[in-house]
């Protein structure tokens, strides 16, 4: 991060989610990480986009340093929470990578008022709980049984919080180590619960249904991404005309980490094709 980025730490609104604000700009950019991940998945690669844009980066609730309460982490509280962060932001444009994109899916459609773009990276659609488990379980995730099991998904996130925490950075070496060091920064309760509230129970499909005759929304994807089947974002466009897809190749489940270039100027090119059309409805 350039020393010359200004960044505030300071909590926002009713829920008092952990945000970074840096850069400046005529617009706002919102980003919000996936699950475990912090305000650190962005901060080390977002520099060239600070130069023009506002940026507020966002811990989700039970995530970070953001409070971690003993709740259920279903996509209205992780809504009301957000909404709580940033709803004295004016207009946004919404950023969010695999939970974080179901999040922000789920607020814009609550707060369209509020949103001028919406960028979803790596977006986990499986069309129902079932079939979210059918793939975990019997797809290339490796593991993916656990994730599909609430008692083993619980011991892996106490055993990974309290044993092996301090030492994952030595065992994740494909990944930057602030990502990995932040990857125990969560509860079993607030990890397990937007898991399967969010990530397995929740359809986006629906919401998009309802942003897209009125909301830009682009998705970058990685053809390669396993935790979220890239099939199931070409359905999805192939059904909303109005999504940019944009698959990029030889990329896994993190293309801003793995592409941080490509992503920033999909995102600034997005942002700026979302500036000239509200400026042309404007005229």
């Amino acid at each position: 991060m350039s020393s010359k980025l200004e960044s505030s730490m300071e909590p926002r609104g009713g829920e008092s989610l952990f945000t970074k604000e840096m850069g400046g700009g005529p617009r706002t950019l919102v980003f919000i990480a996936g699950l475990g991940g912090t305000t650190r998945y962005w901060e080390a690669r977002i520099g060239p986009l600070c130069r023009s844009y506002r940026i507020v980066l966002v811990d989700l609730l039970g995530f970070g340093e953001s409070p971690k309460p003993w709740t259920k982490y279903d996509v209205e509280r992780h809504v009301g929470a957000l909404e709580g962060a940033i709803s004295d932001l004016g207009q946004v444009t919404i950023i969010g990578h695999s939970l974080g994109a179901l999040v922000a899916t789920a607020y814009a459609a609550r707060h369209p008022e509020r949103i001028d773009g919406i960028v979803l990276i790596s977006l986990p659609y499986f069309g129902s709980e079932d079939a979210a488990y059918e793939y975990m379980r019997h797809g290339p995730v490796k593991g993916g049984f656990v994730y599909t099991n609430l008692f083993l998904t619980m011991l892996a996130c106490i055993i990974s919080r309290r044993l092996v925490g301090k030492i994952l950075p030595y065992f994740i070496r494909d990944m930057p180590r602030e990502v990995v060091e932040d990857l125990v920064k969560h509860t079993w309760r607030s990890s397990t619960s937007s898991l399967w509230e969010v990530v397995y129970r929740y359809d986006a499909a629906v919401d998009l249904q309802v942003l897209v005759p009125t909301t830009k929304l682009l998705l970058i994807h990685g053809d390669g991404d396993l935790m979220a089947p890239v099939k199931s974002v070409q359905y999805l466009a192939a059904r909303f005309p109005n999504l940019e897809l944009r698959i990029l190749d030889g990329v896994d489940h993190h293309p801003f980490i793995r592409d941080p270039e490509m992503c920033q100027d999909l995102i600034a090119r997005f942002v700026e094709r979302t500036s000239r059309s509200v400026i042309a409805k404007q005229s």
